[in-house]
């Protein structure tokens, strides 16, 4: 808050520190601007007040009457207290905006800090680079398609971003593997949305965005896995990602074969309806590719 100059009546009050009444404003130097608004509205006493909370001016009160005026104690006692509460007021109101500005700011950096996890995935897989954006764009797509609120987005947005979390504990010689997997590096493989369960879900903040790394591997027919959930056992935020998953995997290249091409993979997601995906997301998901 910018307080008021010294060369004022404002700025006078302030260094003041206290009540200041003027019974006859035309007796007194004004800045003209002042000088005339005075003149038009015809004030002819003034009053201000400084406005402090915790030993530090925050403002000024004025008042301005267009007759003389003789107070008496009473409603200057009156017009201190009003100033007094104005001041407490106001405090409390920059301490509100303050912090609003703070939770902003860290809620910032927290989106930071997961957008680094995020690219720090991708860098560590060079096969699936780029491809968490990618995913985390269309999800935020299907869900505004799918009419989800704007705080469930936000959630959503955090968790697509980690979906892939849980494969730092995947060891490099699988994850990283060129040739086709072994049973029992599927095995591991498939740990991973546990992974990503342990190692977040004692985070509070991202509670509320644990689904998709944790359950995006499920299947609407009880398959997938890690806990074999079936149809809206599964949250609906990871019945939504899993198709925009798959969706970015086969339409992408990798090492060990090229990217199907859009028809292709509109097959695919057509003859997984009701086996890997729901059925009703599929339809809007299908309808958005289309239109796009």
């Amino acid at each position: 808050m910018q307080l008021p100059a010294e060369g004022t009546h404002a700025g006078r009050v302030i260094k003041q520190r206290r009540l200041f009444m003027i019974p006859d404003l035309k007796e007194q130097p004004l800045h003209p601007l002042r000088n005339m608004s005075m003149e038009v509205e015809g004030f002819i006493c003034y009053f201000g007040v400084p406005l402090v909370s915790k030993g530090k001016a925050v403002g000024v009160l004025e008042l301005f009457h267009r007759m003389p005026l003789q107070p008496y104690d009473d409603w200057l006692d009156f017009l201190n207290t009003l100033a007094g509460q104005v001041a407490i007021a106001i405090d409390n109101a920059n301490l509100f905006e303050n912090l609003q500005r703070s939770n902003k700011e860290l809620m910032e950096a927290y989106d930071a800090t997961i957008e680094g996890w995020s690219r720090a995935m991708d860098l560590r897989d060079k096969e699936t680079e780029g491809h968490t954006q990618r995913v985390t764009d269309l999800t935020i797509r299907l869900a505004t398609a799918m009419n989800i609120s704007k705080a469930d987005l936000l959630q959503i947005r955090r968790g697509a971003l980690l979906h892939d979390m849980g494969k730092l504990g995947v060891p490099d010689h699988v994850l990283l593997k060129p040739g086709k997997l072994t049973e029992d590096d599927w095995v591991m493989m498939k740990k991973h949305p546990q992974f990503a369960y342990d190692m977040l879900s004692s985070i509070s903040y991202l509670k509320s965005a644990l689904n998709i790394p944790y359950c995006h591997h499920e299947k609407w027919d009880g398959t997938g896995y890690p806990r074999r959930l079936k149809e809206e056992e599964i949250p609906l935020e990871a019945r939504l990602f899993c198709i925009v998953d798959v969706w970015d995997a086969v339409t992408s290249d990798r090492p060990y074969r090229k990217a199907w091409s859009a028809q292709e993979a509109i097959q695919y997601i057509k003859d997984q309806s009701g086996k890997h995906f729901e059925p009703n997301i599929v339809k809007v998901f299908l309808n958005m590719i289309e239109q796009s």
